[in-house]
């Protein structure tokens, strides 16, 4: 079974501006692409008013549920007890949005259910992958 796991969560802006501001987000897991996150946003948060999405390694978002992981464009870390903060790196600027500590454990189980700890490459599609890498897709 290939199912696709979307996970709406909460997301705290952290802005230059006085107070946080709360927007949807959406957290993805594909099997067919086990090692994989992605996370969307909406256009309304970007700065040339396109949606966004973001992919990092699922890894990274276990990781920084216990301490500061990441050294690209994708960084986590714990933020309290009951929070942690995501920053996304671009050549225009740094994103950093605040996210519930439960909604990520809860995706995370999710996507573990789906595809267990070493068992990925079972999950992989390497001829897509490939088609995709080479235009054939």
């Amino acid at each position: 079974m290939n199912r696709v796991i979307d996970h709406a969560v909460q997301v705290r802006l952290v802005a230059t501006t006085p107070g946080p501001r709360a927007v949807p987000a959406v957290l993805h897991y594909q099997p067919a692409d086990p090692l994989a996150v992605r996370m969307s946003f909406p256009p309304e948060i970007s700065l040339d008013g396109e949606a966004v999405a973001w992919m990092f390694a699922r890894e990274l978002l276990t990781e920084g549920l216990r301490m500061p992981a990441g050294s690209g464009d994708v960084r986590v870390r714990p933020s309290g007890p009951d929070r942690m903060v995501m920053e996304f790196h671009a050549d225009e600027g740094i994103a950093m949005v605040q996210l519930r500590t439960s909604d990520v454990r809860q995706f995370l189980e999710r996507s573990y259910a789906a595809v267990p700890t070493g068992c990925e490459t079972a999950h992989l599609d390497v001829e897509r992958g490939l088609a995709e890498l080479f235009g054939a897709a």
